[in-house]
């Protein structure tokens, strides 16, 4: 894959917007971070919304994904519902040894999707990550599978640790939004606009400690 900098001197074709949701600790940013830098972290939670971008050739397109990581414990939330406007894919996480990140999907996330998504043909991908820890896992692939058929998204598994699946699970995500001609038509559209010059509003973290 090339190189941030030469990828940026020739342009590119399309600008995606793509969310990371899901509970505090089931691994969204050291997803991120294993897309964007090739490496993996063990991270402190987020505080309010993490962002980085990525440029790919995916599908014979040259594009570039502005991604946001947003936090996932439930003080943060009320920060992070603007973040789903304009977004062509959201990326729900859930981690596989912890039974109510899985649960919290149905419970919480896919509802803030309902009722914060601006986009009726936004790409939904599902994501068990932490197989690396497969004697610990409590929610099995198929109950991902159910999961992903009952809500209409794309289903993977992988581990941002050892990087399984990593990449498989952005450029399937992606592929998906270039075969979606309403989300391809915005993702140029949206070149015209300046998506970045949103900032992530900091939050007063003064009276709590993150944990």
């Amino acid at each position: 894959m090339d190189s941030p900098s030469s990828q940026e001197s020739v342009g590119f074709d399309y600008l995606f917007k793509l969310l990371l949701i899901g509970d505090s600790g089931v691994g969204k940013s050291s997803l991120l971070l294993s897309f964007t830098s090739d490496s993996f972290q063990d991270l402190s939670p987020t505080i309010g919304v993490d962002f980085k971008v990525k440029y790919a050739d995916i599908g014979g397109k040259k594009l570039k994904l502005a991604i946001w990581d947003t936090a996932g414990q439930e003080r943060f939330r009320t920060l992070t519902s603007s973040y789903y406007r304009g977004a062509q894919g959201i990326i729900m996480v859930y981690d596989v040894t912890r039974r109510e990140t899985f649960t919290n999907l149905s419970d919480i996330w896919a509802k803030e999707i309902d009722l914060y998504s601006t986009n009726q043909d936004c790409i939904k991908m599902l994501v068990g990550n932490k197989v690396d820890k497969e004697s610990e896992r409590v929610v099995m692939k198929k109950e991902g599978i159910n999961f992903a058929r009952e809500y209409g998204c794309l289903f993977i598994e992988c581990s941002a640790k050892t990087r399984l699946n990593v990449q498989q699970c952005f450029e399937e995500l992606v592929l998906k939004i270039l075969d979606t001609p309403s989300l391809l038509a915005e993702g140029s559209k949206v070149l015209k606009k300046n998506i970045f010059k949103q900032k992530p509003p900091q939050p007063d973290t003064s009276s709590s400690s993150c944990c």
